[in-house]
């Protein structure tokens, strides 16, 4: 820990025989410490406790009259169940189905039915504007309600563009709009103008060409101006969505669904994606408990879960996907999870690989232990959990907190997407960790 020079950084460690559950070494194991992204490994659990692993989120087509003549004498609803991994490949799969089922057009309204999940604004608000990872969520999700932000350079100018693509599809959409004005800071700002995202980015920013994704604030509208558009292109004309809380009753006239809930979790572990987190959080929370109100509410009933389970009251997370940097957890009390909830829901191999590296950073390709473990990082938070599997088959579940709250919250907000020292301070920190992993395997092997 010397070595790491992390400074006034708290560092809240423990380590178990992930068999027998037997405490082998801790520090500061009832430390109270933001997990990061290792809360993405408790929302897995709580998703198959309350979901089950062969839960899969539709997306559904209703129609509130008969199709008569390829008209729907009615509404045309689309009505989503908060699936986080609806993109735009399957959006348009759904607009074929759309077409199969005979319907060229709508005698009334496009209803967008949201209300499987609450609205929620952002899933921290203490982010900057500008990044991608901390969108809005409501029972309508698409492309994990990022919109793909490019510029191409133009002669004095450049050429912009804001759309919804996928690995089939790239249609522009109107629901978020970019500005180029010239200055040099801030590089962006965010704008609810109603119906629409507005942004302006600085000029001075762009350089050439480049591209990045955005947040989208406006999923519902977002999710069904980009089916409108599909639909177009496959002869079916639709007006205008409006957006609504209570769904209407209707036919089924065609719907696609998501995989089933275990893929979708190694995926969130792998690729640590915010969206899935919260709308399985709060999916699980309505099949188990009520309808939450807000992200905070539902995340209070998942720590309050996972005390009852390790017979803890300590746990208190804030959201499903460790963004926000209020949640707290222990280093016990990961572990218990680790250990008593894990082996049930067969979290192991939903876990992701993680290699052993030497003090430089450098991979150790024949190091004899296997991590399958989640990673967390947020500002001055660095946090790794999970099991490393010794060569003797032995298990050992760990988690580490490594935080420095205060030097964190000093940040401005404007600042946080990329503050200063940050980037080795993490590395630092993941060198320790990886460090007390290689001192465990060796001190406690059988």
């Amino acid at each position: 820990m010397e070595r790491a020079k992390l400074g006034s950084a708290k560092v809240g460690f423990a380590v178990a025989d992930a068999a027998t559950g037997t405490v082998l070494e801790t520090m500061n194991p009832l430390l109270q410490q933001p997990p990061a992204s290792v809360a993405k490994a408790l929302t897995a659990l709580y998703g198959l406790e309350c979901l089950g692993a062969d839960h899969r989120f539709a997306t559904r087509l209703l129609a509130t009259g008969a199709v008569e003549g390829g008209i729907i004498k009615g509404d045309l609803v689309l009505a989503g169940s908060g699936d986080p991994t609806l993109d735009t490949d399957r959006l348009a799969d759904l607009a074929k189905l759309l077409k199969a089922a005979g319907v060229t057009g709508v005698e009334g309204d496009f209803l967008a039915w949201d209300g499987a999940l609450p609205r929620i604004e952002t899933i921290d608000p203490e982010q900057p504007d500008q990044v991608g990872y901390n969108p809005a969520l409501s029972g309508l999700n698409l492309n994990f309600n990022r919109v793909h932000f490019e510029w191409r350079r133009n002669g004095s100018g450049w050429n912009v563009a804001m759309d919804a693509r996928s690995a089939r599809y790239r249609p522009d959409v109107r629901v978020a709009r970019m500005e180029i004005v010239r200055r040099k800071y801030p590089i962006y700002t965010y704008e609810d103008s109603g119906e629409t995202d507005r942004w302006t980015v600085a000029s001075g920013a762009l350089g050439q060409d480049g591209s990045r994704w955005l947040p989208v604030r406006k999923p519902t509208l977002y999710t069904a101006e980009v089916f409108q558009i599909l639909a177009r292109a496959e002869g079916v004309a639709l007006p205008a969505a409006i957006p609504v809380r209570t769904l209407p009753s209707g036919a089924e006239i065609a719907r696609v669904e998501s995989d089933e809930l275990r893929p979708i979790l190694k995926d969130m572990l792998k690729y640590s994606t915010n969206v899935t987190a919260e709308a399985i959080g709060l999916t699980a929370t309505a099949h188990s408990t009520a309808f939450p109100e807000s992200l905070a509410r539902s995340a209070e009933q998942m720590s309050s879960w996972i005390g009852r389970r390790i017979d803890s009251a300590r746990p208190a997370l804030v959201d499903h996907s460790g963004l926000g940097g209020e949640s707290r957890i222990s280093a016990r009390d990961m572990v218990r999870a680790l250990v008593t909830l894990g082996p049930g829901q067969n979290l192991e191999p939903l876990l992701k690989p993680i290699q052993m590296k030497d003090d430089k950073g450098r991979p150790l390709e024949n190091h004899p232990v296997r991590i399958l473990a989640k990673t967390g990082t947020l500002n001055f938070v660095s946090a790794l959990a999970g099991y490393a599997i010794q060569p003797d088959g032995r298990r050992l579940a760990f988690a580490t907190f490594v935080a420095d709250p205060p030097r964190r919250d000093a940040i401005p907000r404007e600042q946080r997407e990329r503050p200063e020292g940050v980037r080795s301070w993490t590395a630092r920190a993941r060198t320790l960790q990886l460090r007390l992993i290689d001192r465990w395997s060796n001190v406690y092997t059988a």
